[in-house]
Protein backbone atom coordinates (compact mmCIF):
# COMPACT_ATOMS: atom_id res chain seq x y z
CA UNK A 1 0.00 0.00 0.00
CA UNK A 2 1.21 3.45 -0.82
CA UNK A 3 1.83 5.89 1.71
CA UNK A 4 0.73 9.00 2.18
CA UNK A 5 2.55 12.34 2.94
CA UNK A 6 0.90 12.32 6.57
CA UNK A 7 2.53 8.37 7.37
CA UNK A 8 5.80 9.55 5.75
CA UNK A 9 5.91 12.27 8.40
CA UNK A 10 4.81 10.20 10.96
CA UNK A 11 7.80 8.06 10.22
CA UNK A 12 10.24 10.27 10.09
CA UNK A 13 9.16 12.41 13.58
CA UNK A 14 9.76 9.27 14.94
CA UNK A 15 12.66 8.59 13.43
CA UNK A 16 14.39 12.09 13.91
CA UNK A 17 14.48 13.34 17.56
CA UNK A 18 12.53 17.15 17.85
CA UNK A 19 14.46 19.42 19.71
CA UNK A 20 12.58 22.85 20.67
CA UNK A 21 14.10 26.61 19.44
CA UNK A 22 16.17 27.29 22.51
CA UNK A 23 17.34 23.93 22.55
CA UNK A 24 18.50 24.13 18.66
CA UNK A 25 20.24 27.67 20.17
CA UNK A 26 22.35 25.82 22.49
CA UNK A 27 23.20 22.79 20.77
CA UNK A 28 24.57 25.28 18.18
CA UNK A 29 26.82 26.74 20.32
CA UNK A 30 28.73 23.42 21.28
CA UNK A 31 30.58 23.30 17.63
CA UNK A 32 31.09 20.72 15.49
CA UNK A 33 27.75 21.44 14.11
CA UNK A 34 26.41 21.80 10.80
CA UNK A 35 23.37 23.78 10.46
CA UNK A 36 21.07 23.17 7.47
CA UNK A 37 18.16 25.17 6.12
CA UNK A 38 16.24 22.72 3.65
CA UNK A 39 13.80 25.38 2.38
CA UNK A 40 13.57 26.24 -1.18
CA UNK A 41 16.09 29.14 -2.65
CA UNK A 42 13.49 31.57 -2.95
CA UNK A 43 12.59 30.98 0.23
CA UNK A 44 16.00 31.51 1.79
CA UNK A 45 16.16 34.65 -0.37
CA UNK A 46 12.97 36.53 1.29
CA UNK A 47 14.08 35.57 4.76
CA UNK A 48 17.65 34.79 4.77
CA UNK A 49 19.43 32.34 6.93
CA UNK A 50 20.71 31.32 9.89
CA UNK A 51 23.91 32.82 10.24
CA UNK A 52 26.58 30.15 9.10
CA UNK A 53 23.73 27.63 7.89
CA UNK A 54 24.33 25.83 4.53
CA UNK A 55 21.00 26.30 2.62
CA UNK A 56 20.16 22.76 0.29
CA UNK A 57 16.84 22.48 -1.19
CA UNK A 58 15.55 19.34 -0.49
CA UNK A 59 15.50 18.23 -3.54
CA UNK A 60 19.06 18.58 -3.59
CA UNK A 61 19.89 17.19 -0.45
CA UNK A 62 21.09 13.75 -1.16
CA UNK A 63 23.39 14.89 -3.77
CA UNK A 64 25.88 17.34 -1.24
CA UNK A 65 25.18 14.79 1.69
CA UNK A 66 26.79 11.86 -0.13
CA UNK A 67 30.73 11.67 -0.30
CA UNK A 68 30.80 9.58 -3.76
CA UNK A 69 28.59 12.52 -5.31
CA UNK A 70 30.34 14.86 -7.58
CA UNK A 71 27.84 17.53 -5.88
CA UNK A 72 29.37 16.93 -2.28
CA UNK A 73 29.57 19.68 -0.35
CA UNK A 74 32.24 19.13 2.54
CA UNK A 75 30.01 21.26 4.82
CA UNK A 76 28.61 17.47 4.94
CA UNK A 77 30.10 15.67 7.71
CA UNK A 78 29.16 11.98 9.37
CA UNK A 79 30.95 12.91 12.53
CA UNK A 80 29.28 16.40 12.86
CA UNK A 81 25.82 16.95 14.38
CA UNK A 82 23.31 17.99 12.05
CA UNK A 83 20.82 20.35 13.02
CA UNK A 84 18.05 20.37 10.06
CA UNK A 85 15.28 23.09 9.59
CA UNK A 86 13.07 24.20 7.15
CA UNK A 87 9.70 26.63 7.05
CA UNK A 88 7.84 25.00 9.21
CA UNK A 89 9.29 21.38 9.96
CA UNK A 90 8.05 18.58 7.86
CA UNK A 91 10.44 18.76 5.13
CA UNK A 92 12.85 19.23 8.00
CA UNK A 93 11.60 15.71 9.74
CA UNK A 94 11.98 14.29 6.44
CA UNK A 95 15.79 15.37 5.15
CA UNK A 96 16.59 14.21 8.48
CA UNK A 97 15.24 10.86 7.75
CA UNK A 98 16.82 10.95 5.05
CA UNK A 99 20.30 11.50 6.12
CA UNK A 100 20.04 8.82 8.95
CA UNK A 101 19.57 6.39 6.12
CA UNK A 102 22.62 8.07 4.68
CA UNK A 103 24.77 6.89 7.70
CA UNK A 104 24.45 10.42 9.68
CA UNK A 105 24.02 9.48 13.03
CA UNK A 106 23.58 12.71 14.82
CA UNK A 107 20.14 14.45 13.28
CA UNK A 108 17.95 16.45 14.42
CA UNK A 109 14.80 18.24 13.80
CA UNK A 110 14.97 21.80 15.03
CA UNK A 111 11.65 23.32 13.10
CA UNK A 112 10.46 26.06 11.03
CA UNK A 113 12.89 29.17 10.52
CA UNK A 114 10.70 31.82 12.25
CA UNK A 115 10.14 30.28 15.40
CA UNK A 116 14.56 29.71 15.30
CA UNK A 117 14.81 33.28 14.74
CA UNK A 118 12.57 34.23 17.07
CA UNK A 119 15.03 33.40 20.00
CA UNK A 120 17.50 35.68 18.60
CA UNK A 121 19.75 33.60 16.81
CA UNK A 122 21.05 35.83 14.08
CA UNK A 123 20.09 36.28 10.52
CA UNK A 124 22.20 36.70 7.57
CA UNK A 125 20.99 38.15 3.88
CA UNK A 126 22.12 35.91 0.82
Amino acid sequence: MPASVKDMLAAANAAVPKLSPIEAAEKMKSGNVLVLDVRDPTEVQQSGKLKGAVAVSRGMLEFRADPESPYHDPAFRKDATVLVHCASGGRSALAGQTLKAMGYSDVYNIGGFKDLAATGIEIEKV
